[in-house]
């Protein structure tokens, strides 16, 4: 019996398949565990215990690599000042971690939803599961950087454990041919992704607990990482006074209460003085601080706040000379 041929598509398929085998091969995120060779023969105490040892180690490997992410926002809250935003990218998990990351910061901070973005591969429907072959589009990830229409001012963090997607490698070199800042954000060294980028930010947290399942800690190395991006580069902007956050606005129950608790914290007034406070500040915890410390209206201390671009020590400054 003869072999069937493979067509010329199938051929090329095949032959993709064993290049990216191959590339695989050569990855710590890829890599076996050797110190849990078989889950199933441990007890459920034992896997529990592995897992945590294991997550462990995130925090000490992100630590390597703090003056660079120092760095990095450093950058990104200068190009932010004059008027740029922060997009994160990725596909799968990482994708998620952006677009998470991304849709808790007005809520926080205060912040437009245009102000910090998260894209991934295969748009919104890869958040609730997974989109056929989209990581592998290098043109959707060219298509979807020019659907935001990127500018010098602008910051973009490209996501990939493995620091080889097709999809974020040509997003980020997009990204930055628009003039664009852009990291390459990788669980291995000496990724592709971080090549393609201004900076590489590339922090190894060894083989996973479960071989290749890069939601773990690699996924736990990224949200800490981007914890850390987002609520310091607000900080530099001024979207928070002593450790508290003051550019949210109280629309529920709970915030208006964590509200009310830090204008008690910050300004050392009563509750009844914090909730009238509020009440004329619309909401706004920086705004009623600032009129609570100076005696002036909200509508003044609002405006006050506009003139010193947000910054609440500098506005207070200007405020009570």
């Amino acid at each position: 019996m003869s072999t069937p041929e493979l067509s010329s598509t199938e051929s090329s398929t095949t032959e993709n398949i064993a290049a990216v085998r191959t590339e695989l091969n050569t990855l710590v995120t890829e890599s076996a565990n050797a110190n849990y060779p078989d889950l199933a023969a441990l007890s459920t105490a034992e896997l529990a215990a592995g897992m945590n040892g294991e997550d462990a180690l995130v925090p000490a490997a992100i630590k390597n690599e703090l003056p660079v992410i120092a760095g990095i926002i450093d950058e990104i809250a200068g190009r932010m000042r004059d008027g740029g935003r922060l997009i994160y990218v990725g596909a799968g998990t990482p994708g998620r971690m952006g677009i998470l990351d991304a849709s808790e910061c007005p809520p926080t901070f205060g912040t437009d939803p245009s102000l910090v973005v998260g894209v991934i591969a295969g748009g919104s429907a890869a958040v609730n599961q997974a989109v056929e072959n989209a990581e592998d589009s290098a043109e959707a990830g060219i298509a979807d950087m020019a659907a935001l229409g990127l500018t010098a001012k602008d910051s973009v963090i490209g996501i990939a454990a493995s620091g080889r997607t097709p999809y974020v490698i040509a997003a980020v070199t997009a990204a930055r041919i628009n003039g664009a800042f852009t990291v390459g954000f990788a669980c291995n060294n000496d990724s592709a992704l971080g090549a393609a980028a201004d900076v590489a930010l590339e922090i190894e947290v060894g083989p996973e607990f479960l071989s290749g399942s890069t939601r773990l800690k690699s996924g736990t190395c990224q949200k800490l990482v981007l914890n850390m991006i987002s609520t310091i580069t607000m900080v530099r902007l001024g979207k928070t006074y002593k450790n508290a956050m003051v550019d949210l606005r109280a629309t529920n129950a709970k915030l208006r209460a964590r509200s009310e608790r830090t204008l008690m914290r910050v300004t050392d007034c009563d509750a009844a003085t914090a909730a009238a406070a509020l009440a004329a500040a619309d909401g706004h915890v920086k705004t009623a601080i600032l009129a609570i410390l100076t005696g002036l209206p909200a509508s003044e201390a609002a405006a006050l706040l506009d003139t010193n671009h947000g910054y609440l020590p500098a506005a207070l400054s200007a405020g009570t000379h």
